[in-house]
This record gives structure tokens, C-alpha cells and sequence, in this order.
């Protein structure tokens, strides 16, 4: 890791898992513990991959990222989008080897830092920890069980929808939106592979939502032209 850690001017670092993690620490410009190192992985690249053993926790820093589970045929389930601030998941904090894989969206650059020594922070600084992996914890399981809900009972209109407002809600709480227009680095097949659609259905629902002037996502934005009708569209939001 470079002398300069990348958390000392990190926005997430007194917030959410790292604030729990981190808030106590003196992570400053110096700082080049040995439990805790950065790293960068390109886009399309995977971070980690299924049944890898690991030491370490990690978040993302920075860029978009998901986790994701595939079949030996190359079918593929997205269970969850990874924005900054995100812990891949909060399973690593208790087991040394992943049932899932991590692959990067855009350019990430991700915080790996020591199990033991993350469990140890916890262990001494439980009123601060605890509620934050509390939240944490409840935030992956209530995202996971609308994804089976969509999947198993929702139209293809109301999964895509579920999923757009879902992450519109998570890009507005990291960023300033104008204009009701969101960065949005998902393609097709990343739609799909998380509403459990083709790359082909999805294309023509995206057309659709674009005529019946709803939504219209091109060039890595999506552009909201009528948020009630989108709203309607999701039983789960």
C-alpha cells in the first residue's frame, strides 16, 4: 500500500462499516498499517472469485461493482450491486472462503483489511460496531429477499422497474442528482443477469419503457421521464 492511505479523504470513512471500523483509527496520511491495504481492479475484471480463500474483509472505495453467483454452463445470477462504502459482504467477517464471486462494473478500487483484526476492533468497540454490522446485515437481507420475491412472482416490467428505482434510491443517497438523471454503468446482460431475464427481453422492455416515455437509459445514464409511472410499475418499492 502507498504511504498515502486513500481513507484519509475518503467521504465513507466516518459512515456506515468503515466510520464503525475506522472512526477510531488514525488512518491519515502516514498511515501504513499492515492489516489493512488498497487495491484497484479494472473494469470487467473480477475481485474475487467463488471458493477463493481470503484473510480479509473487504469494501469498495470507489466505482460500481456486483456480487454474483454462476452456474458451470456460464449462467449467471447477480445477487447485489456494490456501490462505495459497500462491504462485499458481511459473510467474510465470519467465514475464510467466499460461496460467491466479485466482479467490477467500472474501475473500483477496494479496502481489503485483516479478519482478525477487523473482529478484533469490533470486540473492543461494540457500541459503535455492533448497530452499524446490524444495519449493514439487515440492508443485504431485505435487498436479497425482494430479488426472490421479483423473481418469482414479479412481471419482467415490474423486475426492471424494481430494480431501477432500487438503485436510483442508492445512487441519490451517494450523489447529487440533476435533471432526474442517474450515471447507470449496467448493460443489458448485467439487467438481466439480476432480474433473471434474456439480454433480448430486457432490450425490449428498456424500448418499451423509452416509447411509453418512462425511462430511457443510454450512454451509461438513465434518464427518469416519468417516475410516477415507474413507481406503479414496482410492487416492491
Amino acid at each position: 500500500m502507498n504511504s498515502a492511505s486513500p481513507c484519509a479523504t475518503c467521504p465513507k470513512h466516518d459512515s456506515g462499516f468503515c466510520g464503525a471500523i475506522l472512526g477510531n483509527s488514525q488512518t491519515g496520511s502516514n498511515d501504513t498499517s499492515d492489516w489493512q491495504n488498497h487495491f484497484v481492479v479494472a473494469a470487467g475484471r473480477q475481485a474475487l472469485a467463488s471458493q477463493q480463500a481470503t484473510p480479509d474483509v473487504y469494501v469498495l472505495c470507489h466505482g460500481w461493482a456486483f456480487r454474483f453467483l454462476q452456474l458451470p454452463d456460464g449462467r449467471r445470477q447477480i445477487l447485489h450491486f456494490l456501490l462505495p462504502g459497500d462491504l462485499f459482504s458481511i459473510s467474510l467477517l465470519f467465514r475464510d472462503r467466499v460461496h460467491f464471486s466479485v466482479k467490477a462494473l467500472t474501475p473500483i478500487q477496494v479496502s481489503a483489511m485483516k479478519r482478525t483484526e477487523v473482529q478484533s476492533k469490533i470486540m473492543r468497540n461494540p457500541a459503535t460496531a455492533l448497530p452499524a454490522l446490524a444495519q449493514s446485515c439487515a440492508g443485504q437481507t431485505e435487498t436479497l429477499e425482494k430479488v426472490i420475491a421479483a423473481l418469482g412472482l414479479c412481471s419482467a416490467e415490474e423486475r426492471i422497474a424494481s430494480l431501477f428505482l432500487y438503485l436510483m434510491k442508492r445512487i441519490a443517497d451517494q450523489t447529487v442528482i440533476r435533471e432526474n438523471r442517474y450515471p447507470f454503468p449496467l448493460r443489458q446482460q448485467d439487467i438481466a443477469d439480476a432480474v433473471g431475464l434474456t439480454a433480448v427481453h430486457v432490450s425490449r422492455i428498456l424500448g418499451t419503457f423509452r416509447e411509453r416515455g418512462i425511462t430511457d437509459l443510454s450512454n451509461g445514464v438513465l434518464e427518469v421521464l416519468n417516475i410516477r409511472e415507474l413507481q406503479r410499475l414496482s410492487p416492491l418499492n
